[in-house]
């Protein structure tokens, strides 16, 4: 399927998303949708794998593309059906009713002939209970088909949900649609809901742009990074990963360099946005055991495989990328002073956990990795705690890039943010600065940045090079002067020289 095509069927599938979702908010129609999207995708892929577990078992629906042939296979083989899905559970480690396959859905949400409402939440059940638990278990349970949004009556919430459903089923039909072509309108939806969705959508969504700024830095060969993408990644984590969109990202960045990433690891406090980030790995094709996404809470520390004691054992990660709630408001307990995580720098004032979480995924980086992180300026300069957290990642060595990013790139804040790069063993005993501050296209609501622009700050950064008003290498006792101050400002000269009257 060609790009265009892509971009049409996202756009198809967005225009359908605004004219059915009426007076409902953008991020409650966006449960709907993008679940629908996702039981079209595990139905494709659960039909396909029983072709092939059946061989010439399989029955022939002919002509009649509503036809499901598996419940033409469920009702001669009744006594089969037990051990057929004992094998699905493990090859593909879920199963899905011949009533629940999108299919069957779409016939009876085209014929409105039948209970729809009760037929998906029976489905989405089963999915959860009988299949693979850690992938699939609660993936549906925020989804609300007995909400009033969807209508008044049980009655009238069935007949939405039909319309909902043989709308989706029509635009999908105009197009073949393969794994990529699914995954990708699926992301370009998560970010036009994000559009909509406003201040919200910060919580679950990196702009793609900026996110492929924090791909490129952290698949580069992270100490030699003259050498070209790495092509190999054990393992790459995003703890506040959102709809996964990021993780994402780094996957298809090292795929397109020919190499292969062996873990993703991901942590998400919103449990809605949870059930997205996995949704959105298996509609991308990662495989249930190759991501590993948890439901907790960061700060907290709350995922038992990060809290491993023997440092023998504790995880580490060649690549972590984040993009966190800026200041978050957080309440560190006294306790948490002595928390591995911070106790060699200081716990993050109550009213900005920025660098609670930057020490966060630093604590997890391999010696060797590369860490990328968004955040909001004031850690370049703020006093307190935060400064003495700056002083020390910059005495030891730790901060490799400051980034200065232009305003207005996110839906969720008008802020302008920087990246910080961090790592643990870096060579150059100086601070690269880029001030990519200027550089964008004005857009309506949101600036933009061009592929010529986001090319720059990645060559700037992989070649370390200088250029007037835009990087500059700086050694650390000229910092050392400044207070450990990295505002960019300080380093960068960005004030217009005024033309000269002839």
């Amino acid at each position: 399927m060609t790009e265009h095509n892509q971009k049409q069927l996202g756009n198809t599938l967005w225009s359908i998303a605004d004219q059915l979702r009426g007076a409902m908010d953008a991020d409650d129609f966006r449960d709907y949708m993008l679940s629908f999207l996702f039981l079209r995708y595990l139905s494709d892929n659960y039909e396909t794998a029983a072709k092939k577990e059946l061989g010439k078992d399989y029955p022939d629906a002919g002509e009649d593309s509503r036809k499901v042939p598996l419940a033409l296979w469920y009702a001669n083989n009744v006594d089969d059906t037990a051990e057929f899905e004992k094998q699905m559970r493990r090859k593909v480690h879920y199963v899905i009713k011949p009533e629940h396959l999108w299919t069957s859905i779409a016939n009876l949400a085209r014929t409105h002939n039948g209970d729809l409402l009760n037929t998906l939440q029976t489905g989405f059940k089963y999915i959860e209970e009988e299949s693979f638990e850690s992938t699939f278990q609660g993936l549906f349970s925020e989804i609300d088909l007995t909400s009033p949004k969807l209508g008044k009556t049980y009655a009238d919430r069935n007949a939405k949900l039909c319309t909902i459903i043989q709308k989706i089923a029509e635009g999908l039909n105009e197009f073949s649609t393969n794994i990529d072509a699914l995954g990708d309108a699926y992301e370009y939806l998560i970010g036009q809901f994000a559009a909509g969705s406003g201040k919200k959508a910060g919580e679950f969504y990196t702009p793609q742009q900026i996110s492929d700024i924090l791909s490129a830095i952290v698949t580069l060969d992270s100490q030699e990074p003259k050498t070209g993408t790495k092509k190999r990644l054990e393992s790459v984590m995003d703890f506040a990963c959102g709809s996964g969109s990021l993780l994402l990202n780094v996957r298809k960045k090292v795929a397109k360099a020919g190499g292969t990433i062996g873990k993703i690891f991901g942590q998400e406090k919103n449990i809605t946005t949870y059930n997205l980030a996995r949704m959105n790995m298996l509609l991308h094709g990662v495989k249930d055991t190759e991501f590993d996404i948890f439901h907790g809470d960061t700060l907290l520390n709350e995922w038992d495989i990060l809290r491993e004691l023997n440092p023998a054992k504790k995880p580490l990660f060649d690549a972590i990328v984040a993009n966190p709630p800026f200041s978050y408001r957080w309440d560190p307990s006294e306790s948490m002073g002595g928390d591995v995580r911070f106790k060699s720098h200081g716990l993050a004032p109550k009213s900005a956990a920025d660098f609670a979480f930057l020490l966060h995924g630093f604590h997890f980086l391999k010696d060797e990795g590369v860490m990328a992180i968004i955040l909001p300026h004031g850690v370049l300069f703020r006093g307190g705690a935060e400064e003495r957290i700056r002083t020390k990642l910059l005495k030891d060595g730790h901060i490799d890039t400051v980034i200065g990013l232009p305003a207005n790139l996110f839906y969720s804040t008008g802020i302008p943010v920087c990246i910080l790069v961090l790592k643990k063993c870096k060579k150059p005993n100086d601070v690269l600065f880029i001030n990519a501050a200027e550089h964008f296209d004005k857009g309506k609501r949101q600036n933009q940045l061009k592929p010529e622009h986001i090319q720059k700050i990645i060559d700037t950064y992989q070649n370390r090079t200088e250029e007037p008003r835009y990087s500059r290498r700086v050694e650390m006792p000229e910092i050392e002067k400044n207070d450990f101050n990295l505002n960019i400002s300080r380093y960068i000269s960005t004030a217009v020289g005024e033309e000269e009257i002839d």
